[in-house]
């Protein structure tokens, strides 16, 4: 039986949505909309406008209310400004072409070295089927853009040297582990709608609370970007289940 690749980041949204304990931990998502967009920068002054079939951060859009009621949005290394609502969102809406967008909150993210970073959990199902995290990894972005993805510039780093600025040894420890937990019932959740899913790469924001946001899950993650970890186990674990995930393909 073929593995299920989930494309729609809505629909997989949607799905974490029934879940109690991870509702808390996803950022408010809309459809897009003008009046949805207006009403969330009122709310949010920050939010992210992105594809709904989107990959690797490709058409994510930073949108900015700023303190003097002016507009930002970036895409790519670009960035625009805008005297109104309207001028920024009627520019928007050329760049989205009736496409299917969402609206995400923005989540101001932990840095390191002055660059943003978020995290990628990778879970996948072991030799017994059991659903387990088998690595944790951050993503720093390149200054000048507003993503994280390793193929728009980004760099792959270990959560741990990340994190080092921001907690001891131990709370760090302390903290992957309930990643990996929170990855583990994520899979378990996206089980619920979608039976043939094998793998899922979590995307994670981390606020300046220390606070974990579900940005996103991938149901077709790519294993390589844990060659980069110092720890040669953790990729040789990754790609061990991958291969065996994906021999069941028929």
């Amino acid at each position: 039986m073929a593995i299920q690749r989930v494309r729609s980041k809505w629909e997989k949204t949607k799905v974490l949505l029934h879940s109690d304990e991870l509702r808390q931990r996803i950022p408010v998502t809309q459809v897009w909309s003008t009046s949805e967009l207006e009403q969330m920068l009122n709310e949010f002054e920050m939010v992210y406008v992105k594809p709904d079939h989107g990959t690797f951060g490709n058409g994510v859009i930073r949108v900015e209310k700023t303190a003097d009621n002016t507009y930002t949005y970036q895409l790519g290394t670009k960035l625009q400004r805008f005297s109104s609502f309207e001028s920024m969102a009627q520019s928007l809406g050329q760049v989205i072409q009736g496409r299917k967008y969402l609206i995400q909150q923005g989540i101001h993210l932990l840095t390191y070295d002055k660059r943003r970073f978020d995290v990628r959990v990778m879970v996948q199902r072991n030799l017994k089927q059991q659903w387990v995290t088998t690595g944790v990894i951050g993503r720093v972005s390149d200054p000048s853009r507003i993503v994280t993805n390793c193929h728009n510039g980004g760099t792959a780093m270990p959560f741990e040297k990340l994190m080092r600025s921001h907690l001891s040894i131990a709370q760090i420890a302390s903290y992957q582990e309930w990643l990996a937990e929170l990855g583990v019932i994520t899979a378990q959740q996206m089980e619920t709608s979608y039976k043939r899913i094998k793998e899922i790469g979590l995307d994670l924001a981390i606020d300046q609370s220390f606070r974990p946001w579900i940005l996103e899950v991938n149901t077709m993650p790519d294993p390589y970007i844990f060659r980069k970890l110092p720890d040669k186990d953790i990729f040789r674990r990754i790609y061990r289940y991958h291969a065996a995930n994906n021999r069941k393909k028929k």
